[in-house]
């Protein structure tokens, strides 16, 4: 599984495609250093395709101010694009 924050290419650029987009929304409970979280997360998967069309997974984990963020975003740009 591939992780954006991981990987040092950006998870889309201008010539991707975006193929498909799924979110699920999860809470923290624990970690190794800390007993008891609880904060919510959305962990969002993007399937991109490439110029040469090889289509990849990217992977990456959100919290909720910034999954907002990310949506309003995306909301812009399809309204960008219904004008073209």
């Amino acid at each position: 599984m591939e992780r954006a924050s991981e990987s040092s290419e950006p998870v889309l650029d201008a010539k991707s495609q975006l193929i498909d987009f799924q979110w699920k929304l999860g809470m923290a409970v624990s970690s190794d250093s800390c007993r008891s979280l609880k904060y919510p997360y959305v962990a969002v998967m993007l399937k991109v395709a490439d110029q040469s069309g090889q289509i990849k997974n990217k992977f990456i984990e959100m919290t909720i101010p910034q999954f907002q963020n990310f949506y309003r975003q995306f909301k812009e740009i399809a309204a960008v694009m219904e004008t073209v």
